[in-house]
């Protein structure tokens, strides 16, 4: 398992993402503030490009695609000499986590992905063995600002005291690689700790807990009735809980609850009293940070303004 002595807060390279960008934008401009407020050294690069992650699992791009596509990516990390990438997208982290295993173990995979970039003249792409470690230059954001969670509590702003929040963690992080990732991937407690360093009652344990958010990729398009019925169960589980928050760490389950919550109120019948947020966002409110100019809780689909009130953030 991973120790916090583990991740690296220098070197960093916050690596985009597509469903970032377009769905909650707020996310990626919190994650900033906080590593800011946080000290800690980062940088992103235009040069960047999409992991891929939703047309791979959809069957779009195959294996050796995507992993051409990582291959210069991590030459993009290398270059600007920020070679720790720092993934906002759990889906990011596990494709990209995949790839550097691949290119690092599997000769075959790495001679014709470094085959297809001399062919095009692309030669500072070109991936020696150990350019990149899967293990000690690939993280999860979260586990940025968890090893920082002493911080966070010095550095809290909003009072958080008896907010009744729940976790989700995303399955690209704990079932993915469980070796790598920090804790029990039985119990993972990474939102928990962080969100618990600001101020908030975390709720330990709930029915269904464990549960995927239910959007699968293509399943939610596919399979879309038995998609929102896998999120209405958790969903369900919440409201019974008391919960007034949920916490994510990836935009994907942050798509599935918030997005599809009013969905699923009107095609079960069902009503929802609590909101959303990825944990980058709380955490960031919790250091005082604007709700609309830097979190950017206006593009979400379930209102936040109640809950915004309730904690005097606005």
């Amino acid at each position: 398992m991973k120790k916090m002595e583990d991740i690296p807060d220098r070197k960093l390279l916050l690596f985009k993402s597509c469903m970032v960008s377009q769905e909650y934008p707020g996310i990626e401009k919190a994650t900033k503030y906080l590593f800011d407020r946080l000290g800690i050294d980062y940088f992103v690069s235009e040069e960047q490009s999409c992991c891929t992650g939703i047309g791979h699992y959809v069957d779009l791009y195959g294996q050796l695609t995507t992993t051409a596509i990582a291959a210069r990516n991590f030459a993009v990390a290398r270059k600007c000499g920020y070679p720790n990438i720092a993934c906002m997208c759990s889906t990011c982290y596990a494709i990209n986590k995949e790839a550097c295993e691949l290119l690092n173990g599997n000769e075959e995979v790495r001679a014709q992905v470094n085959s297809v970039f001399r062919e095009k003249g692309l030669e500072d792409l070109v991936y020696a063995k150990g350019d990149l470690d899967e293990r000690t230059n690939i993280f999860h954001v979260l586990e940025v600002i968890f090893s920082k969670k002493e911080l966070l509590t010095e550095m809290t702003e909003v009072d958080f005291s008896g907010l009744k929040a729940a976790a989700h963690h995303a399955c690209h992080y704990y079932k993915f690689r469980p070796e790598d990732m920090i804790g029990n991937p039985e119990n993972p407690r990474l939102i928990d700790g962080v969100a618990g360093a600001c101020g908030a009652d975390m709720l330990r344990w709930y029915e269904d807990r464990s549960l995927t958010c239910g959007m699968g990729f293509a399943q939610l398009h596919i399979h879309k009735d038995t998609s929102l019925k896998v999120t209405q169960t958790k969903l369900e589980s919440l409201r019974k809980a008391g919960v007034e928050l949920l916490l994510h760490m990836c935009p994907n389950c942050h798509i599935q609850y918030d997005r599809c919550q009013p969905v699923i109120e009107k095609e079960f019948g069902s009503e929802y009293d609590f909101v959303h947020m990825n944990i980058a966002q709380f955490a960031a409110l919790a250091l005082g940070a604007d709700p609309y100019k830097v979190c950017g809780l206006q593009t979400h689909s379930v209102p936040l303004e109640n809950f915004l009130e309730k904690y005097g953030i606005i």
